[in-house]
Order: structure tokens, then sequence, then C-alpha cells
């Protein structure tokens, strides 16, 4: 018995902050959203490469053994931050993209590109987060169908279908039932889209657009994004 109690109260000593104060203290029950915590702030300064289970646990304060209780593993974790990091995407396209239901041409075509926009600048502000929401490591195996669409390739679960491309797939197909985008050129859009989207955004982040002023940065964004939007509504 005293055998049994010593080992839990290491256990939970090991899951607990070494702290002086009540503040920032904690119990095993909300480690795994500490941690969670932990590996959003190390995507927000270094991307999905600097969110390691080990150094969650450093910046907690708990044992490696203790943050493995809670993660399989470092891809684990990854696919929890990955899924903030498409919330918080999510939450920067929608931010004035949803902000009136009505399905008219001109409020549905003024909605994809506040989405665009959103987009772009959830990239620049938040890098680290933009990056970890679409790394390599966290996706799925997919495929592209006949039709231009998404397939699972054997069985798995597609990594691309995110609510952000969710949200693009939807808002196009508002496009077609608002008369912009004749229903022959809705198959395999939401992925020519998309690819330009971020396409410019990684020249924001990796290539020469860094160096633009707000304004000419402004222009390059609205300019990508109004020619998409002639290319899928041209007859």
């Amino acid at each position: 018995m005293e055998a049994n109690s010593a080992a839990r109260g290491r256990a939970a000593a090991g899951e607990t902050r070494a702290s002086g104060g009540k503040e920032g203290r904690y119990h095993h029950g909300d480690l795994r959203n500490a941690l969670i915590r932990a590996a959003i702030e190390l995507a927000a300064e270094g991307g999905p490469d600097a969110v390691v289970l080990r150094a969650a646990a450093r910046k907690v304060g708990v044992s490696a053994t203790a943050a493995y209780r809670h993660f399989e593993g470092q891809s684990d974790l990854l696919g929890a931050v990955k899924e903030y990091g498409q919330q918080r995407l999510v939450a920067c396209m929608e931010a004035v993209g949803r902000a009136s239901e009505d399905a008219g041409p001109r409020t549905v075509r003024d909605r994809m590109m506040e989405l665009g926009r959103g987009y772009v600048r959830f990239a620049r502000q938040e890098p680290g987060l933009y990056r970890t929401a679409f790394c390599r490591k966290a996706l799925g195996a997919v495929g592209i169908t006949e039709e231009g669409g998404l397939a699972d390739v054997e069985g798995e679960q597609p990594g691309w279908e995110t609510r952000s491309f969710e949200l693009l797939t939807e808002t196009l197909d508002d496009a077609v039932t608002a008369g912009l985008i004749t229903p022959e050129r809705r198959p395999g859009a939401e992925l020519s889209a998309w690819a330009m989207v971020h396409g410019v955004a990684m020249l924001f982040l990796d290539g020469p657009l860094d160096t633009l002023t707000d304004e000419e940065s402004a222009y390059v964004v609205d300019r990508v994004l109004g020619d998409i939007l002639a290319g899928l509504m041209s007859p």
C-alpha cells in the first residue's frame, strides 16, 4: 500500500509544474492541453519542425515520460497543433467572408475575395502556424478523381479535407448557384484556386514578395484573386 501510494505521488509530481506559487500549477487532468498550448507556441516560433514532444514537455515543466502518457508520439502532438492552425486559418478567412448570408452574385464574389485575403493575411501574420497547418507530416494520402475532385488512397482519410478546403469548396458551389461560375467549370476549381492562393502566400513568406510595402502587397493579392475569379467566371 505504501509503495503504491509513493508511486502515485511520484507520478503526480512528474505531471505537475515545479513552481512555488499557485499560478501556473495544474494537475494531470489538463496536462494534454498544456502540452498542446506549449506546442502551439513552438510552432508559432519555428513552424512544424519545432513541434517536438520533449521540447513541449520542457516548456511545460514536466518529464518526457509524463508527456508520453498523453501523446503516442511527436506526430500525434503535431496533428493537434495542425488542427489548431486550421481553426485559426478558417477564423481569419471567415472574419469578413461570412459576414453576410446573402447569396447574390456580387455578395458571393466579394466573399470569395475576402476568403482569399484572409488566407494570405493569416499566412503573413502567423507564418509558423500557417506552415504547421499544412505540414506534410500530418496529412493523409490523397488522390485526384477523373472529375478533378479528391479521393481517399487505400481507404485513408484525405489530409486535404480540412475545414479551410471545405470552406473554399462551399463558396465555389455558392458561386455556381449564383450564376458566377458555369457548372462545366466547377469540377476541380477548388484545386486550381487553392494552388494559386497558396502559391502567392508562400511567395510572401519565402519569396521576393516579402519586400513589398503594405500597399503593394494588397495590390498583388487582389490582382491574383481577381485573375482567379476572372478565369473561373469566363464563359
